[in-house]
Formats: structure tokens, C-alpha cells, sequence
């Protein structure tokens, strides 16, 4: 391609003029290397956020090829074809490119010491595990080859069940080596929640932590497996994650995969499939509150550019930075945050309760966290409680907090500035979707009280009414009009793509549909008002949760709120 001599000899230049950069020794974000690299390539400057958001979408091909040789993840085939196609529905991206989820995670960097730590498990009822990336390597090779003598391939479809610890996490890094597709969830959720998600999938294997299940004795571990396998027919083998006593009434073959791992020898160098960009490597499962939860393909190579851009570029995350998001295994926040491990951030993982507002601050404090990642509610059951994390822990590492889950109101950003520090509050929002993020965080912008900072690079996101335009300064539905990667590959059980359609391209023809409501400034900054379909009408206004909630707040007799559409039968109001 034309670009190709330019952007080859930007590379080498910036290669050459960080390699003597242990981690982030610059005050400087990675984004502006990055941009430098992007300027060189569009022959013009790039001054402002705007200018780069704009590039990225007016030149995709420019872009996504520098990020994609800026990212220097480990690959095969050719990155020549970027894009095919310029349909939102239909567009593939480089579809002769091949790689490995977890090897790109898990692969030596030059610029990180392999004994740094990776991954620190945290649990209420023994001592953490602590794993260096070499260690964290290690275990995930033992069990890969430990899966892959049960059968484990390219392709085979596995349900996994656990809590957030390191167990479950290197059992999934094992699943995604050998190329499987993997869908994750929490013990807790009942059986006939994960029968409804998991039977999607058809799995032939199953992977299971049962020590958080809801029966949570002994016999009620048997009932709730039971249970479990009667609903999902296609499991054929039964590898345990825990060390309680293996099932003793299943039917099915049943191994713990510590002894499979037991046996396994002489895997230090081993080489896992690197495979074609779009090959299904997770399902994530919609809520399920409007319907049958919808089972979302998602591709190996969405995936992880989609996540190296966020966490670098508009997270600045590097190999300097411990990284904590409380969150679990059912929710696109585990996967997000494992896919930290590729920039080289020690991830800490959390299976406990959160006991009070106490708990997750003092993990932040304990583990020297720099990026908290939280909700709304924590922060608000913070505040509801008094509770002033900056006199009660040691904060000193944390440079930055997240946010998402819900919409983050106007008090809280106050409430963290008087009682954390001058910490960024960054609200960030995207969804299972897209596995991913369409508005988050920056580093070269300021925090607006209220709002989200930047809409994500590479996407071209932008509020529309209900004839489809655009709109700014005024609330509108949350579209995506141009291509991107982390676009899901579709829904399982749709041979036609009729449900994948329906659910995000038929409502305004030739863009990526999301379904919530958000407010764009010319600045770019975003304002989130909830879901779409969670706005009531009154008499043709219509009018969002959130501010009803916003001025109920102001009224200090008033401790809870919960606003209901109600209708009257005999009023004729238009």
C-alpha cells in the first residue's frame, strides 16, 4: 500500500527512540508517541484530540494499520488488506492477519523484566497468590497442554464457571491458547440463568469452580451440578477447578485439572495456533432483561486491538501500573481487564464480597493499586456511608479512577475530588456488545463534571434522533456509523444474521444501533443518560431515570428513589 514505506520507517524511528525506556520513565502519554507516528502517516499535523479523533475515522485504513504496528503484538500472515468493506454490518478487518489471544498477553516484552508481577489473586478466606509474568506463563502452558489431552482444539466450545481468582484465570488463558471458544460466568447466578446462557453455546467441556455455587454445602454443590448438566446435554467431560471431593454422582467423566496438570512436562517453549483474525474466541451473554440473553460472538483480533487501544492510548496503562477492577467473571469487565496483561500491568484479581465501603480502598491501598476500576453504586455507598477513603488508607500509587456499570452522577465526581484526591474520575461506557469501550477516558483532555472525556479512537460515535441525523448539545441515541473491529462477529443460533440485524442495524439504516441515550458537546465531551429503552414518556416528553434521580438528590428528606412509568387509562394527553 502506499502508506506502507512511511508508516515501515516511522516504526523504526520510534522504535529507536524508546528502546532505552524502562516501562514509562516519560512524563509524556503513550498517545503522543502515537500520535507522532499518526501525523507522519497522514502527512499533517495532528494538534489537537479532535484532530487525531477525526483522522482515525476519516483515514481507517491509516489507522488501524499504525495502531496495529504501534501495538507490536505477536502475528502472522499479512496486514496488508485493513478493511473489506464499508458497511458497519458487514465489514471485516484484516482478514489475512493471524494471532494468539493469550500469547499476546502473555509474551516476553523487552522493556519488562519477566519476574515483574502479572497477577495478584485476593480472597477472604486464605493468603493471595502472587504470579510473575514468567510464573503466570508457566502455569497457563502446563494447563494448555493439560486441556489439550482432553481433547481441546481450534474451535471446541467451552463454558467456564468460577469466581475471579487466579485458578479460573489461567484455566481460561489455557482455553484461549489452544484456540477454544470460551464463554465465562460467575457460580452465583443460578442454574437456570447459566442453562439459559451456556445451552447457546453447546459446550462440549466444561470448566467449573463449584466452591461459590449457590447450593454453597456439599449437597447442594451435587444438586446444583446435577441440575447443571441435566440442562446442558452437549457436555461430555467435566474438568474441575477447585479442591473439593470430584462429583461423585456425575455421569459424565470428571477431572481436576491440578492433577491433569500433574502429569504435564517439558512445556516451557510451547507454541500455541495463531489464528485468523475473526476466529470466535469468547460469547458474551446480553442481560437477558428484555428476552433470552443473546449469545455475542466476539473475534480474537477485535478483541485485542480493541483493547490494547483503550487501556494504552486512552488509559495510558503500562508495565508501571497495577491495575484493580472489581468485577466478575459474568461481567465484559473481566475480559477487559485480563487483556491488561498485554501492556504489561499487573492485574489484581478479587473473589470476595465487598463487605462495606471500606473493602475495595483498602485492596487499592494494600496492593499499591494506580487504576481503580468501580461502579456508581460503590462510590455512592461510600458516600451514603461518610466514609473518606484518603484519611482512612494510603493512596499515594493511585493516579486514576474508572467508572461504568451505570450512569456516574454530577455529585459523585465532587464527592471523589473532596474525599480521594485530584485523581481523573473517568467515566467510561461501551458494553458486552462490543466488548469494549465508545466513550472513556483521555489523558491529554480534562475531566468535565459529569461527562465522559473523548469518544474512542477509531469509532465513529455520534448521537442521532429519530430521523437518524446527528445532534450535539442535545440528548440523541448512541450510534457507531463506520466500521470497527470489536464489532461481535454475531449471535449464535442466527444462521441468517436476521436477530443480529434486528438487534442493532434496523433501527437507523447503515449504523451500529447501541440503544442508550447520551448528550455530545462540540467539545466531544459525552453526557450518558441511560438506556434507551429505560426512558419514559409523558405525554411525548420524554424524560430519563437519571434526572429524575439528579433533582430528587438535591431534596436531603428523600434517602432512595426508584422512578416507575405509570398510565392512567382515562387520560387522552398526547
Amino acid at each position: 500500500m502506499q502508506y506502507g514505506d512511511r508508516l515501515k520507517s516511522s516504526m523504526t524511528a520510534y522504535r529507536a527512540s524508546t528502546a532505552h525506556l524502562a516501562g514509562r520513565l516519560s512524563a509524556a502519554p503513550q498517545l503522543a508517541g502515537f500520535r507522532a507516528l499518526c501525523q507522519q502517516a497522514a502527512g499533517h499535523p495532528l494538534r489537537t484530540a479532535s484532530d487525531l479523533h477525526a483522522f482515525s475515522i476519516d483515514e481507517p485504513e491509516l489507522f488501524w494499520r499504525t495502531l496495529l504496528d504501534w501495538s507490536e503484538l505477536p502475528l502472522s500472515g499479512s496486514a496488508d488488506t485493513v478493511l473489506v468493506g464499508d458497511d458497519v454490518e458487514t465489514a471485516r478487518f484484516f482478514p489475512d492477519l493471524r494471532l494468539n489471544y493469550t500469547e499476546a498477553l502473555l509474551r516476553r516484552l523487552p522493556d519488562l523484566d519477566d519476574e515483574a508481577p502479572a497477577l495478584v489473586s485476593l480472597h477472604t478466606d486464605r493468603p493471595a497468590e502472587r504470579l510473575t509474568r514468567r510464573e503466570l506463563r508457566h502455569a497457563v502452558a502446563a494447563a494448555a497442554t493439560a486441556l489439550a489431552s482432553a481433547g481441546v482444539t481450534a474451535g471446541t466450545p467451552i463454558m467456564a464457571i468460577g469466581p475471579n481468582n487466579a485458578q479460573v484465570t489461567v484455566a481460561i488463558l489455557a482455553a484461549t491458547a489452544l484456540g477454544a471458544t470460551v464463554a465465562t460466568a460467575a457460580p452465583d447466578i443460578g442454574t437456570a440463568t447459566l442453562i439459559s446462557r451456556f445451552e447457546q453455546l453447546e459446550p462440549v467441556l466444561m470448566l467449573i469452580d463449584r466452591t461459590h455455587l449457590q447450593g454453597g454445602v456439599e449437597e447442594g454443590l451435587e444438586k446444583d451440578l446435577a441440575a447443571l448438566l441435566a440442562g446442558l446435554p452437549t457436555v461430555r467431560q467435566l474438568v474441575v477447578l477447585d479442591e473439593l471431593a470430584l462429583p461423585a454422582a456425575s455421569a459424565l467423566p470428571a477431572v481436576r485439572l491440578s492433577d491433569l496438570v500433574g502429569t504435564v512436562h517439558g512445556v516451557a517453549d510451547a507454541e500455541w495456533p495463531r489464528l485468523p483474525f475473526d476466529h470466535p474466541q469468547f460469547v458474551m451473554f446480553s442481560s437477558g432483561t428484555t428476552g433470552p440473553p443473546k449469545a455475542i460472538v466476539h473475534g480474537t483480533g477485535g478483541v485485542l486491538l480493541e483493547h490494547i487501544k483503550e487501556h494504552r492510548l486512552h488509559g495510558d496503562l503500562g508495565s508501571d501500573d497495577t491495575l484493580y477492577f472489581h468485577t466478575s467473571t459474568a461481567w465484559m469487565m473481566w475480559n477487559w481487564q485480563l487483556s491488561a496483561l498485554a501492556v504489561g500491568a499487573c492485574i489484581v484479581l478479587y473473589d470476595g464480597p465487598v463487605l462495606g465501603p471500606a473493602t475495595l480502598w483498602e485492596i487499592v491501598a494494600d496492593e499499591r493499586v494506580t487504576v481503580f476500576g468501580t461502579s456508581p453504586a460503590y462510590l455512592q455507598l461510600c458516600q451514603d456511608a461518610g466514609y473518606r477513603p484518603a484519611e482512612a488508607v494510603d493512596l499515594a500509587r493511585l493516579r486514576a479512577v474508572l467508572s461504568t456499570g451505570a450512569v456516574l452522577h454530577d455529585w459523585q465526581f465532587d464527592w471523589l475530588a473532596q474525599n480521594v484526591g485530584p485523581q481523573p474520575l473517568q467515566s467510561i461506557s461501551g458494553g458486552t456488545d462490543i466488548l469494549g469501550c465508545f466513550v472513556l477516558g483521555h489523558p491529554e483532555l480534562p475531566v468535565r463534571v459529569g461527562r465522559c472525556q473523548a469518544r474512542s479512537l477509531g469509532l465513529d460515535v455520534a448521537a442521532v434522533g429519530e430521523d437518524g441525523k446527528e445532534v450535539v448539545g442535545r440528548v440523541g441515541e448512541l450510534v457507531c456509523r463506520r466500521p470497527f473491529p470489536s464489532r461481535p462477529i454475531g449471535f449464535l443460533r442466527d444462521p441468517d444474521g436476521s436477530r443480529f440485524h434486528a438487534s442493532y442495524f434496523a433501527h437507523h439504516a447503515g449504523m451500529w444501533a447501541h440503544g442508550d441515550l447520551v448528550e455530545f458537546d462540540p467539545d466531544g465531551s459525552v453526557r450518558m443518560h441511560g438506556r434507551a429503552d429505560g426512558v419514559l414518556n409523558v405525554n411525548g416528553i420524554r424524560i430519563g431515570p437519571s434526572e429524575v434521580y439528579i433533582a430528587l438528590r438535591r431534596i436531603p428528606q428523600i434517602a432512595d428513589a426508584m422512578v416507575v412509568e405509570q398510565r392512567d387509562p382515562d387520560h387522552r394527553g398526547q
